[in-house]
């Protein structure tokens, strides 16, 4: 899911520019349709692995205090098992409520890291905004220099059962982003 949203940006690139491209109402064309495969694309650009670095670093982390958090829980759960004939209905309920309120905070803070809405998606989104741009500009240029009538992208959800080795056109695209060819494909 990480990289969802680069997906459904190119798809809106794709179909906002295949609007365009459709020729006048009973005009019969034969249609030039190519692909691209964004993951490749977007893993190939320097940038992307200072931003994955960085990004890793960000949710190593928040892994870690959730993991913290998790031992807290399970010690406070193993101790309560182990007395909880000790104790009167009073603390029992007190400690089952200390526990409870542990793991709603936890809940809390996966949420507001890791949720669509969380931290991790809106830095995810603002790093990848730029390579997002850059894809998209040498995509026009490769398309209008190409006289593509369509673009595809074929990564993330989007599944293909076949397509013609001839349309994919992402090395253009990597080469219009000065990606040297010896790492494509490498």
């Amino acid at each position: 899911m990480k990289r969802k949203q680069v997906s459904i940006f190119l798809y809106v690139a794709v179909a906002m520019f295949g609007l365009f491209a459709i020729g006048a109402p009973g005009e019969l064309n034969a249609q030039k349709i190519g692909y691209i495969d964004s993951d490749e694309i977007i893993k190939l650009m320097p940038e992307y692995s200072g931003i994955e670095k960085r990004l890793n670093l960000l949710t190593t982390g928040w892994d870690d205090e959730v993991r913290e958090m998790e031992q807290t829980i399970q010690e406070l759960q193993e101790e309560f098992d182990a007395r909880e004939i000790l104790f009167t209905e009073e603390i029992r309920k007190e400690r089952l409520d200390e526990i409870e309120e542990l793991k709603k905070q936890k809940d809390r803070f996966v949420e507001e890291k890791f949720g669509p809405n969380g931290e991790y998606f809106t830095i995810q989104a603002e790093l990848l905004e730029p390579i997002q741009r850059q894809i998209f500009e040498a995509l026009n240029a490769v398309a209008e220099r190409g006289n593509y009538d369509l673009i595809f992208d074929r990564s993330g959800d989007t599944r293909y059962l076949y397509t013609n080795p001839d349309w994919n056109v992402t090395d253009r695209v990597l080469r219009e982003l000065g990606i040297d060819e010896e790492n494509i494909r490498n």
